[in-house]
C-alpha cells in the first residue's frame, strides 16, 4: 500500500454525569476507530472495548488494501460474535435480558484501482459507521458530516417530518436504529473519500456532537493545527457545554497529501516529536 503520512490525536472524557466511560477508541495508523458503548449496567464499556480489540488485531495483522470493505465487515462480524458470547455468559450467570451494545465509526486507508484490473492504484479513505457516532471531514475551512446517523430522528429528518433544529431537541434523539450487540446489525454504511478531499478527519461519539454544534467543531478544528490539541479541545468543549455523556474524539491529518495545508509538515512533525520527548 502507498505510504501515507498521518498525524493524529485522540481524547476521551467520562463527562460530568456518567460514572463510567463507555467510549473506546483506537489510533493504530492506518486504522482509526471510535466506539460508544451502550447499556449502562449491561456493560457497554465491554462492548466498545471488544470492537477496539478486534480492529486492533486487524491493524496488527494487516489487511488487503484493495479489499477494505471486506476487512471492515469481517471485523464487525467478529466483534458482534464476541459481544453475543459475552451476553450469553452474563445471562447464564443470572443476568436476565443482559444485552451490551455499541456504536462504531471506522476509518481505514485503502487502495482504489483506476482503469483496468491491475492498473495504477490511489490511496483513499474508507469510512464506515454503525449507530450515531459520527465522522466529519474538514477541508478548505469547511466542516462536513460524512456519516449518516442510524437513529430515529435521522429517519424523521430524512422523511421531512422534522427539521435538523427539531432533531437536536427531539425526545427520541438518542434512540439508534443500528448498532452492534444484542439483536443489532453488522450492516454498516460505507463511504470512500480521496485523501486530498479530507485534509482532516474527525471521528467522535455523540457525547461530542450532542453537546457542541458543527459551527463550534469547525471553529476548533480551524484554529488548532496540531491534531493532538484539536482532539483535546473538542472533548473539553463538549464537557464544558454540560458533559451529559462520555465524549471522545479522534482527529487525523493526512499530512503527506494535503494541498495548501495550513501548516508546514516538517515543522508539524518536529512539534509532535518534541511532545513525544524524541527531541531535547
Amino acid at each position: 500500500m502507498t505510504d501515507v503520512e498521518l498525524h493524529h490525536g485522540a481524547a476521551s472524557d467520562v463527562g460530568l454525569v456518567r460514572e463510567i466511560n463507555e467510549d473506546a477508541f483506537l489510533v493504530a495508523p492506518p486504522v482509526f476507530v471510535v466506539a460508544d458503548g451502550m447499556g449502562g449496567h449491561d456493560r457497554g464499556d465491554v462492548a466498545s472495548r471488544i470492537v477496539v480489540e478486534e480492529f486492533s488485531a486487524l491493524a496488527e495483522s494487516g489487511y488487503d488494501a484493495l479489499r477494505g470493505p471486506e476487512a471492515i465487515a469481517a471485523t464487525l462480524r467478529s466483534s458482534q460474535a464476541r459481544i453475543a458470547e459475552y451476553d450469553a455468559g452474563q445471562r447464564a450467570a443470572g443476568a436476565q435480558d443482559f444485552a451490551a451494545g455499541t456504536t462504531a465509526v471506522v476509518a481505514l486507508v485503502v487502495e482504489q484501482t483506476h482503469g483496468d484490473v491491475g492498473g495504477p492504484t490511489e490511496p483513499m479513505w474508507l469510512l464506515a459507521n454503525l449507530g450515531d457516532s459520527r465522522i466529519y471531514r474538514y477541508n478548505d475551512t469547511v466542516l462536513e458530516q460524512v456519516s449518516v446517523d442510524h437513529s430515529v430522528v435521522q429517519e424523521l429528518v430524512d422523511a421531512g417530518t422534522i427539521s435538523l433544529a427539531d432533531a437536536a431537541i427531539h425526545p427520541e434523539r438518542h434512540i439508534i436504529t443500528r448498532a452492534l450487540g444484542g439483536s443489532g446489525s453488522t450492516d454498516a454504511d460505507f463511504f470512500v473519500l480521496p485523501l486530498a478531499g479530507a485534509e482532516r478527519l474527525l471521528l467522535c461519539s455523540d457525547g461530542v456532537s450532542g453537546m457542541i454544534d458543527d459551527d463550534q467543531i469547525a471553529d476548533i478544528l480551524g484554529r488548532t493545527s496540531d491534531p493532538r490539541d484539536a482532539a483535546d479541545r473538542v472533548v473539553a468543549a463538549a464537557v464544558a457545554a454540560g458533559g451529559r455523556d462520555n465524549a471522545t474524539a479522534v482527529v487525523v491529518d493526512v499530512v503527506g497529501l494535503v494541498p495548501d495545508r495550513p501548516y508546514d509538515s516538517d515543522a508539524q512533525r518536529m512539534s509532535l516529536e518534541q511532545k513525544l520527548g524524541a527531541l531535547p
